[in-house]
């Protein structure tokens, strides 16, 4: 990892060692998935941890985790998800999880690779990335539904028109969730760059 990415991290150690407990609390929230009888949210969640273990996999070592910060925020909606007891706080957490898939793709392309964003464009890249991501999500669930008989998105309590007005709903606050995050992106990534850079102009 270049210098830039060490100071991002802080204490590779520390944050490693807090990166892989949230990663275990991922890996929590898949397994009651499994148990509770949603195998494609557990599939969901285990995307989702599977692309958070990129980095260590990658560089192959522990240490080479994406800030601890990040994936506590993307674990909150799919943890939350487990434990919500309305189909409103459900449905918003889904929402939040494909925004924070987003979220760590952006953040992995900041931190491990040469791509750099400025905060205007990690804003757009989020949102669009939540958007695509969301439209495959949407197209997993239909492919369910057809071969699985389930009823995600085709609910048999509901006419066409309705199911159509959904899921535009849900891309439409998917989009908004994504906004969000790439906000919360691109102020963290401001923030941890401006408190590196305060001890080496405090020496000066």
């Amino acid at each position: 990892m270049s210098a830039d990415v060490t100071d991002l991290l802080g204490n590779r150690r520390v944050n490693a060692l807090l990166a892989w407990l949230v990663v275990g609390l991922i890996l929590a929230a898949a397994a009651g998935s499994v148990s509770g009888g949603e195998p494609l949210w557990a599939a969901f969640t285990g995307v989702l941890a599977a692309i958070v273990l990129l980095p260590p996999l990658s560089y192959r070592s522990v240490d080479a985790m994406l800030p601890w910060e990040i994936v506590l925020l993307s674990a909150l909606p799919v943890v939350g998800r487990l434990f919500a007891t309305v189909p409103v706080t459900g449905n918003l957490a889904t929402y939040l999880s494909v925004a924070a898939v987003a979220l760590i793709v952006a953040v992995e392309l900041q931190l491990f690779t040469p791509v750099k964003m400025t905060p205007r464009f990690a804003v757009v890249f989020v949102g669009v990335t939540t958007m695509a991501t969301a439209g495959i999500w949407a197209v997993v669930r239909w492919g369910a539904d057809l071969t699985l008989g389930t009823a995600f998105i085709l609910d048999p309590a509901l006419s066409e028109h309705a199911i159509e007005e959904a899921l535009m709903w849900e891309f439409v606050a998917s989009t908004l969730a994504g906004v969000g995050a790439g906000v919360v992106f691109a102020l963290y990534i401001n923030y941890k760059v401006a408190t590196a850079r305060v001890p080496a102009e405090v020496a000066r």
